[in-house]
C-alpha cells in the first residue's frame, strides 16, 4: 500500500498506550476539562477492552511525584502490569519499546498527558526510529494550555501523526453495526461515556424501541397532577 495510513484502524492493526494517566500530571492539564479527559481515557480503555486491542499502560515517577494511575482506568485492565519511567520520553524506556514489539502492530494509538511533552516525544521519537504509524488521541490527552497541546498537535501532524478523537477511535473498531459480538458492549460505553449520543440512545431504547427501564418496577411513576 503506498499510503499505509488510509488502512482503517481495525482490532487486528492496532495497539494502544495510555502515557502517564496519573493525577500530578492531570493537575497540570489546562487544555480540557480534566473530568472530560477522564471520561474520556476510560472510555477508550474500554472500548479497547471490548475488541481485545494489545494495550500498554505507562507512568513516571509515580512514588515520588506524580501518583498512581487512574483507578478507573486500571480497573478495566486489572493485573495489568505498568511499566515505570524516568523518562518524559517513553520511547527512551527499552521495556516500553520492548512492549510495543511484542504486540507487533503498527497502528499505534496514544493517550496520554501531557501532549507537549510526553506524547509529542514519544512519537515523533518512535517515527525517527522505526515505521510505526501514530495516531494521537487529541481529547483523550491534554497540555498546560490549551496553545501546548494545539501546537504540539500541529508539530506531530506535521510530522504524519494522524489526529483522532476517543469515539471515533472505538466507531472505527466496530465498523459495521451488524457485528454483534461487540454491538452490545460497544453500546454500553456510548451510553456511559459519549453524553448527548449517548442519552439520544437511552431515548431511542427505551421510547422508540420500547425496552424497559433499568430497574423496573423499583421506581413509582407518579401520573400528572391535574390543573385546578
Amino acid at each position: 500500500m503506498s499510503n499505509p495510513k488510509l488502512e482503517m484502524l481495525t482490532p487486528q492493526n492496532s495497539q494502544l498506550i495510555f502515557i502517564d494517566q496519573q493525577p500530578q500530571m492531570a493537575f497540570g492539564v489546562q487544555s480540557m476539562d480534566r473530568q472530560v479527559l477522564k471520561n474520556n481515557v476510560v472510555g477508550l480503555a474500554k472500548a479497547a477492552k471490548i475488541f481485545n486491542i494489545p494495550t500498554i499502560i505507562t507512568t513516571v515517577e509515580s512514588q515520588s511525584f506524580s501518583g498512581f494511575t487512574y483507578p478507573e482506568l486500571l480497573d478495566v485492565f486489572p493485573g495489568q502490569k505498568l511499566l515505570e519511567r524516568s523518562s518524559m520520553n517513553s520511547w527512551d524506556d527499552q521495556k516500553v519499546r520492548d512492549a510495543l514489539a511484542a504486540n507487533a502492530r503498527k497502528k499505534i494509538v496514544v493517550s496520554g498527558l501531557w501532549t507537549e511533552v510526553c506524547n509529542l516525544s514519544f512519537a515523533l521519537s518512535a517515527m525517527h526510529d522505526t515505521d510505526y504509524e501514530f495516531y494521537m488521541v487529541a481529547d483523550a490527552s491534554g497540555g498546560t494550555s490549551k496553545e501546548a497541546h494545539d501546537c504540539a498537535m500541529q508539530r506531530m501532524i506535521q510530522a504524519g501523526v494522524v489526529p483522532v478523537t476517543w469515539q471515533q477511535v472505538m466507531l472505527e473498531w466496530q465498523r459495521d453495526w451488524a457485528r454483534r459480538d461487540t454491538y452490545d458492549a460497544v453500546m454500553e460505553v456510548v451510553k456511559e461515556h459519549t453524553g448527548a449520543y449517548g442519552m439520544g440512545v437511552d431515548y431511542a431504547y427505551t421510547m422508540v424501541h420500547k425496552a424497559p427501564q433499568r430497574a423496573e418496577g423499583t421506581h413509582e411513576v407518579l401520573p400528572p397532577v391535574p390543573a385546578k
